[in-house]
This record gives C-alpha cells, sequence and structure tokens, in this order.
C-alpha cells in the first residue's frame, strides 16, 4: 500500500536526511522540506526525526496530508532516491527506552516453564502492565550485527550465553514529551504518540534466570535491542484497531481506556529463513494507550524519542509464540531448522520479524521488518 508512507532516515555520500518510504524508493523530506513541497518549520532539514517528532500532532497532520498530495503530483520524481542506493540509520535519538510484559499467552507460557506446578500469572500482573527499563545506548536499527553477551551463568561461572534468545515485539516511538509531575492519561496517546516500530529485544535467557531473582531483568536485556528502520504513523493505522480482550479484574480507573482497543498487526517470526511463528499483536492484554498511562503515573515524564514496547507478543497456539524459550519449551523440544535440530541462537543464526495491518477498502499495510544476525566474539 503506497499512501502508507513510513518515516525514516537514510545515508547517502556521507550526509543523514529524514525521508518517507514510497514502495522501494524514499522520498527525500530534506528536498522536499527545502523546495516547499512539505511545511514542517524546518523539522525535516534536520539529520534525524527528533524535530519533527517533538513539533507534534497538528504538525504530523500536516506533513501527511501534503504527502499524500506530493505523491500524486509530477513533483514527486525529482525527490525520490531508489533504496538499493542508501543506508538506513536509527531514524530518532532513544530517550529512554522501556519494555513492557503485556502478553497473558506469553506470561502464562513462561510461568508454566519456569515454576511448574504454580499459577503460571502472578497476582499483581492482571492489575498493571508489568515493565522494566532497559538501556536507550543498546537500541540498534535493523540489520546490525549481534554480538552474543557474556556474563554470570550461575555461581562463580562467567562465560558466553549459551541460552540466546528473541523477543518478538512492537514499540511506539514518543512524540510529544509531558511535564515532569503530569500523569498521560489513556485518552491522551495519541497526542504523545507518533507511531510504531517492530521490535526485538534479545534477551540472554542464561543470564537472566541466575540475575532474575528476586529483581527483574538487567544484563540479561540490556546488552541489544534491534528496532525496525521505518516508523509508521499511527495515522496509517486508522484501520488497525480492534477490541482487546476482556480485563478481569476491572483495572484501576487510571488505566481505563475507552474505548479499550489494541492493533490487529499480524508479525511473522522466521529463522534462518524458516517461517516458526505468527503471533498475533491483537491479542495483547495491556493496550499501548494502558502502558503509556501507566509508565507515567507515578508523574515520570515522557521525552521526545522515548521508546516502549509491548513485551513478547505470543498467541494461544505453538505456532503463535514470539520467543524461543516458548516454542521449544525451555529448551526440552528442539526445532528442526533446515535440517538440524535447534533450541536457542547460535552464531550466523538471522532473525526476521516482519508485520502487517489491515488498511482501508480490505488494503494491507506492511509495517516492514526488523532483523538482526548472531556474531560470538
Amino acid at each position: 500500500m503506497l499512501d502508507h508512507l513510513p518515516y525514516g532516515v537514510f545515508r547517502r555520500i556521507g550526509e543523514t536526511r529524514c525521508a518517507a518510504r514510497w514502495g522501494d524508493h524514499l522520498i527525500d523530506l530534506h528536498a522536499a522540506e527545502t523546495r516547499g513541497s512539505i511545511s514542517a518549520g524546518g523539522a525535516l532539514l534536520a539529520p534525524t526525526l527528533q524535530k519533527f517528532l517533538a513539533a507534534g500532532p497538528d504538525v504530523w497532520q500536516r506533513v501527511r496530508r501534503e504527502l499524500l498530495d506530493l505523491v500524486s503530483s509530477p513533483a514527486l520524481a525529482e525527490l525520490l532516491v531508489p533504496l538499493s542506493e542508501v543506508e538506513l540509520v536509527l531514524p530518532f535519538e532513544v530517550a529512554d527506552y522501556v519494555d513492557f510484559y503485556s502478553s497473558e499467552h506469553h506470561a502464562s507460557n513462561v510461568g508454566r516453564i519456569f515454576r511448574p506446578g504454580q499459577p503460571p500469572v502472578l497476582p499483581n500482573w492482571r492489575h498493571l502492565p508489568i515493565g522494566y527499563h532497559g538501556r536507550a545506548g543498546t537500541v540498534v536499527v535493523s540489520g546490525t550485527e549481534i554480538i552474543r553477551p557474556s556474563g554470570l551463568l550461575s555461581p562463580g561461572v562467567v562465560g558466553p550465553c549459551r541460552r540466546l534468545d528473541i523477543e518478538a515485539e512492537v514499540g511506539f516511538v514518543v512524540g510529544t514529551p509531558s511535564e515532569l509531575g503530569t500523569p498521560v492519561p489513556p485518552a491522551d496517546f495519541a497526542q504523545h504518540v507518533f507511531g510504531v516500530v517492530l521490535v526485538n529485544d534479545w534477551s540472554a535467557r542464561d543470564i537472566q534466570a541466575f540475575e532474575n531473582q528476586p529483581l527483574g531483568p538487567f544484563l540479561g536485556k540490556s546488552f541489544a535491542t534491534s528496532v525496525s528502520a521505518w516508523i509508521t504513523p499511527l495515522a496509517a493505522l486508522a484501520d488497525a484497531w480492534v477490541a482487546a480482550p476482556t480485563q478481569d479484574p476491572p483495572v484501576a480507573d487510571h488505566l481505563a481506556d475507552s474505548p479499550h482497543l489494541g492493533l490487529d498487526l499480524r508479525m511473522t517470526v522466521t529463522w534462518n529463513g524458516v517461517e516458526v511463528s505468527r503471533p498475533p499483536f491483537a491479542s495483547m492484554y495491556w493496550t499501548p494507550a494502558q502502558q503509556l498511562a501507566h509508565l507515567t503515573s507515578n508523574g515520570a515524564s515522557l521525552r521526545t524519542g522515548d521508546l516502549f514496547a509491548s513485551g513478547t507478543v505470543s498467541g494461544p497456539e505453538r505456532n503463535q509464540v514470539g520467543s524461543f524459550l516458548e516454542l521449544t519449551l525451555g529448551g526440552t523440544e528442539p526445532r528442526e531448522i533446515s535440517g538440524q535440530q535447534r533450541t536457542f541462537l547460535e552464531a550466523g543464526d538471522e532473525v526476521l520479524i516482519s508485520a502487517y495491518a489491515p488498511g482501508p477498502d480490505g488494503s494491507r499495510i506492511d509495517l516492514g521488518s526488523v532483523a538482526g544476525k548472531i556474531r560470538d566474539n
């Protein structure tokens, strides 16, 4: 669908510029604003999308209208650059990174693996979106090699991670900041969030398992998080909102969103070119608006470039899970990949996560992909 028009940043001949994707080409937004085809107040003349993200919903909407006009005008041809001629780079400066744990199916699967014989979902899970802070400085663009981390695996045992895993997620990029001490209610989600990226929150399961008691993820998660090179604006997903799962018990008032909606994003995970899973984002228990409300409910402020991710997306079936921990039942049931029995990631493995959403009139919006290849030191 060509009027999807996701935003990104490209590098060519040593210069970095903002762009919108148009099929197998990109639209040079620096050139478009210089020529007066786009009016973003100079924000798209910058080398990243940061100023444009900070400009707010009125500017986002105006620029999108101008882009839609531009793509049907003869002036478009002079602004197109083939994707094959450029390098795509991280499109925004990540201010903070928060990762949630919002799939009931994922939480249940992991609970059964780690706490057999006990209730798989802990009592507080249905009362608030569980999350943790990651490291903004280790968020990398799709295609960046992922170096296998090392750490404490058990008392006195230090070495490279042996259970390197993926987490297929959806991320949300904040544009408009908020004031310190002022919570953002669910109803204000679209006033602050610019758009959506695909996320792979790589996970060192053995490092994570040892450090995870009694606190949460730290070194097992902070070594690398990959995001797609293109940000799909919320405006392009107007036809993808669907009713989210019913929440029982009812949530606290500050987390109640009405209407209670999630995004119908259909994800696919491939491992060395073999499709292994199709996680359904529409099944997520906690919605993006609730995640944002919880993130700021104690008065924490938003900054332009904040990234918050959904947590692993998993459905009720084995072929709908978003991690290899679930796919192989904690490594006890290997999966055949290209003729080999596999559990976790090895050097040279490449994982690609893609997604699409329904668009207007039965069309399909391709959210692109996020890819990463494992390299051992």
